[in-house]
């Protein structure tokens, strides 16, 4: 019954975080607390669709994600100190979840090392390495077959393994030390009997800090190349060698031995000896290494850093010095501090080779993905190595990092705006024109356009005042009012299909918008039209002054077009912003504050006409639990608060018919007023409900015929009031109510009625979705409960629907706690309404 349109959802700032299955062509990533699945990335069509499920399971933040190799198992860590093996099933296209292991660690389980689909390995905070085995049995698929000695005051961030010879593994180990640890195990010891124990081999020293990234490497039958990473911005490479790839020349005493060619040597029995060496340093990122990833069958290395840089490294073919062939990302800033670079640094990286095409992907501070495409055969001909193409940055997955705090869509359901946690205002809208000819797209996706607001608070909530116009609050005192730019609209317009009013808009829109160094507003950097003057001289005349003053004035200055840099950027885009664009290049100018509340804000609301702005701020006492209204044609405050609640107001909604406004709070009441339009659009008290629940009220709900509206507790239920101002005893009463499993968080009403019925969306604290149909006689009757791989992962924070109703579909958008915005649609005709 419901399909995903889209889903929005950030990656987790961890080491090992996502991970790529040839095989099936997924990848799987941490998300907040849930896994996200995004289909075939490397494929040009369906990569633009993005993430189509998530696996919910985990209570606590994901820290780690990897497929275990040749093999349908994917393997998840948590900081709820559990690892769940997941099945996936390709003829239905599912995941189950087969085993989680609980009591294996004590505290965080940080990170893994797998080598092939046997055997892998867990590392947790409270020091300990496990070693587990695929020995599937009726209740179980992995068996916990032996331990990695502790080591004392070390903590684990990166575990490398590989088979030197029949059951017979290496470990590498790195973490809060500068030094490598090397253990050794032989699963050919393991019976039912007890655990094997793994032995400390030796610990290569070197780094001058902590260890982040290790990767091995087969370079022959008899030795391996292991690279490993450090935030001591080098990456050290040693060469593992096996029995007659041993160089035995450190026993000739006669000769010089350098103390950095130290041989590591130990031995399994007396048929398998080894040997450790360094064998190169590779410097070049300018903060800590984060990744390293070898090529498949080329000798080369890619490493990620906190510098945002991917560099691809490969030995010269005369010296053997190890240079960069390839530096994609940006270019660090002079005094960035370690571990933020200019825009956050990179964390994890995947180096995928799928049907004939290469793929770079690593994620960033701000939870996206950034993706560099290069099509080409993968062939050890030199030749043909040296023809192919550059990397091509392509738009990728973007999504919040921290919780959803609001969501709403415009005013003609062109796009969807969500505020997070994370500090950042988003806009999601649909890829249906191609930008180039204007014509249609087979595939419409939806996507992230812009980013209006980059704010130094977290943000709370936002609405709406029109198709160019919005209003947020954040986790401080004031209210920001912001207008869409030039440059947006006109993006929006080409990929999108949103048209904007070019007589009566286009000439007080500024072009584009910048945040000042240390500053909180955005500024327009083209000024609206000033009163009294022609709005096309004036803007003329600010586009040569604007053209003036970034003009440069040194030998470059005929490479100064004089041209806005946002702008020019977003005009020459074919496809949705990427990543550098969204950051940069989609700020919306702020236009005005509105002051007044004393504590941060929790709730907004825009009357239907537009002209009235409701809002209220957390609070303990009934002197600061208060209602305040401005006005949207001067920005000034209404003459009276509107008093009665005695905690803070969780919710504020304007009736559909302007003349109504319903503000619900922790204190358990909710408070009807009424606009009086003749009084300058004062508002008067109609009711105030005690103890309308008994517990907290977090959402209300209008019925479209603004007549009825329904309220959603913690308590677990809804209620379904009814307005009547004829009765002045009683003008609001209870029609009806239902009884849910879960407390309910969030409530919204489609805006229209279908088969004589309106139909209700409940999110629930579970992150589960319910859809009810309601009569005007106050009956509810469920109808509809949303498919887990669908849903968010933690407590819905805000629903609202589109008020499109094409093709027999409606668009639900949700918001979350674990951080994902999720655009659902629900066929009509299926809900049997």
């Amino acid at each position: 019954m419901a399909s995903v349109e889209a889903i929005f959802i950030g990656c987790n700032r961890e080491l090992q975080i996502s991970s790529y299955n040839s095989t099936f062509k997924l990848l799987a990533y941490g998300s907040n607390n849930s896994i996200s699945i995004w289909k075939n990335p490397i494929d040009e069509v369906n990569s633009t669709i993005g993430v189509t499920k998530t696996l919910r399971s985990h209570t606590a933040h994901v820290v780690s994600v990897q497929w275990l190799p040749n093999s349908n198992y994917l393997i998840s860590t948590s900081e709820d100190k559990t690892i769940k093996v997941w099945e996936y099933n390709s003829d239905l296209d599912s995941f189950k979840l087969v085993q989680t292991m609980s009591d294996a660690h004590s505290k965080s389980v940080t990170c893994l090392g797998l080598f092939d689909s046997k055997v892998f390995l867990t590392g947790g905070a409270d020091g300990l390495i496990n070693i587990w085995l695929y020995s599937p049995t009726e209740t179980e698929v992995f068996k916990l077959i032996g331990t990695v000695p502790y080591t004392n005051g070390f903590y684990q961030l990166a575990i490398s393994l590989v088979e030197i010879s029949n059951g017979k593994y290496v470990v590498f180990v790195g973490g809060t030390k500068p030094s490598l640890y090397v253990y050794s195990f032989d699963l050919n010891e393991f019976n039912d009997n007890g655990l094997i124990s793994a032995k400390q081999c030796t610990i290569l020293t070197g780094h001058e800090d902590w260890i982040k990234a290790i990767s091995v490497r087969r370079i022959s039958e008899g030795e391996f190349l292991i690279a490993s990473g450090s935030q001591d911005r080098y990456i050290r490479l040693w060469k593992l060698s096996l029995n007659e790839f041993i160089d035995n020349s450190d026993q000739d005493t006669s000769k010089l031995r350098l103390l950095s060619n130290k041989q590591y040597k130990f031995e399994f029995n007396s048929d398998l000896k080894c040997s450790i060496n360094f064998d190169a340093i590779i410097m070049g990122h300018d903060d800590w290494i984060s990744d390293l990833i070898w090529h498949p069958t080329d000798l080369k290395l890619l490493s990620a850093s906190a510098d945002t840089s991917i560099m691809i490294w490969e030995p010269d073919t005369t010296s053997g010095i190890w240079i960069s062939k390839v530096r994609l990302g940006e270019m660090s800033i002079k005094g960035a501090s370690t571990a933020t670079g200019s825009s956050g640094g990179f964390w994890s990286a995947l180096w995928i080779f799928d049907d004939y095409q290469e793929m770079i992907l690593t994620n960033g501070k701000t939870g996206s993905f950034r993706c560099w495409k290069q099509s080409s055969s993968i062939t050890n001909n030199d030749d043909e190595q040296e023809q192919e193409q550059d990397y091509v940055q392509q738009p990728c997955l973007t999504g919040p990092v921290k919780e959803v705090t609001d969501l709403s869509w415009s005013d003609d359901g062109g796009y969807l705006l969500s505020t997070s946690m994370d500090q950042t205002t988003r806009l999601y809208s649909c890829w249906c024109k191609n930008s180039i000819d204007g014509t249609e797209r087979e595939l419409k996706t939806w996507h992230e356009f812009a980013r209006p607001q980059i704010h130094g608070y977290d943000m709370i909530c936002i609405k709406p005042i029109s198709n160019t116009r919005f209003i947020s609050g954040g986790d401080e005192k004031i209210m920001r009012v912001f207008d869409e730019p030039k440059s947006i609209a006109n993006l929006l317009e080409r990929f999108s299909g949103i048209e904007f009013d070019k007589n009566n808009t286009s000439l007080s829109m500024p072009e584009t918008a910048s945040l000042p160094v240390l500053g909180l507003s955005n500024k327009a950097e083209l000024q609206t039209v000033e009163q009294g003057q022609d709005p096309l001289q004036q803007q003329q005349q600010q586009q040569q002054d604007y053209e003036t003053s970034i003009k440069p004035n040194d030998e470059n200055e005929e490479d100064g077009e004089g041209l806005n840099l946002s702008q020019q950027a977003l005009e020459n885009l074919e496809t949705p912003p990427l990543e550098d664009h969204l950051q940069r290049h989609t700020l919306w100018p702020e236009i005005e504050k509105l002051y007044g509340h004393g504590y941060e804000i929790t709730t907004v609301d825009v009357s239907p006409d537009k002209l009235l702005i409701a809002s209220a701020c957390r609070s303990n006492v009934a002197s600061h639990a208060i209602i305040r209204i401005f006005r949207t044609d001067n920005w000034q405050q209404s003459k009276t608060t509107l008093a009665g609640h005695d905690l803070t107001i969780t919710r504020l909604r304007f009736s559909p018919n302007n003349k109504y406004l319903v503000g619900v709070s922790r204190d358990r009441k909710f408070s009807l007023w009424r606009r009086k339009i003749e009084v300058d659009d004062e508002l008067e008290l109609v009711k105030l409900q005690e103890k309308a629940h008994s517990r907290i009220i977090w959402d209300i709900c209008w019925i479209p015929s603004s007549d009825m509206f329904i309220t959603g507790s913690r308590d677990k239920q809804i209620k379904i009031w009814k307005i009547d101002e004829n009765n002045t005893d009683e003008p609001v009463k209870l029609l009806g109510s239902a009884k849910l499993e879960t407390p309910i968080t969030s409530l919204d009403t489609f805006p229209y009625k279908i088969n004589e019925k309106y139909i209700v969306a409940i999110g629930l604290e579970t992150g589960d979705v319910l859809l009810y149909a309601v009569s005007n006689k106050g009956e509810s009757e469920f109808i509809h409960k949303t498919a887990n791989d669908l849903l968010p992962g933690d407590r819905v924070s805000r629903l609202n629907f589109n008020s499109k109703f094409e093709n027999g579909k409606l668009l639900l958008a949700i918001g979350s706690v674990d951080s994902s915005v999720r655009i659902l649609s629900f066929d009509v005709d299926q809900l049997k309404i």
